[in-house]
Formats: C-alpha cells, sequence, structure tokens
C-alpha cells in the first residue's frame, strides 16, 4: 500500500488547500474530523473535482494560526489514538 501524500494546491493567510495523492478514505473520513475539532479550525472539507479522474482535496481554513499547523496537530493526535489501538491489540 502507498502512503498518502499531501501536496499543497492552493494556500492564502488563513486557509489550505492540499490535494491528497494514494488516497485512503479509511483515513481520510477520521482524519477530517478530527481536523474539525480543532479549536483554531474554522471550517474543514474534503472534495473531489471529479469522482473518477481526480483526487481529494482538503481545504482548510483556520480562525487564527496557520492552516498547516492544524493538519499537523490532527495528524498527531491521530497517531496517538492508533498507537493505543495497537498497544490494546498486542495486550489480547
Amino acid at each position: 500500500m502507498k502512503e498518502m501524500e499531501f501536496i499543497v494546491s492552493e494556500k492564502g493567510k488563513d486557509y489550505i488547500v492540499y490535494e491528497v495523492l494514494n488516497n485512503d478514505n479509511t483515513i481520510l473520513r477520521p482524519l477530517m474530523e478530527e481536523i474539525e475539532r480543532d479549536e483554531m479550525v474554522e471550517s474543514a472539507r474534503y472534495y473531489f473535482e471529479h469522482p473518477y479522474l481526480s483526487n481529494p482535496k482538503i481545504h482548510i481554513k483556520v480562525k487564527q494560526g496557520k492552516p498547516q499547523a492544524a493538519l499537523k496537530r490532527s495528524l498527531r493526535r491521530m497517531e496517538k489514538v492508533f498507537e493505543n489501538i495497537n498497544n490494546q491489540y498486542k495486550k489480547l
């Protein structure tokens, strides 16, 4: 399985748009939920310009701070969740 890759396709002062290569919806949906929980995020969504011909794009708009930092914070929180799940699995 190829790793998902985030490419900046558009950037402004309070927003950023990433194109997601090698998309995996099992990770992308929970990631979007985690981004939306971030207190600094005003809005977050992902969309496809064309369902078969394009990669999904993530649009993150923040109230304050850098929009790319919201993605990093969310990824770190998800990493901890998956580590906890892995540790619990190992105990079984």
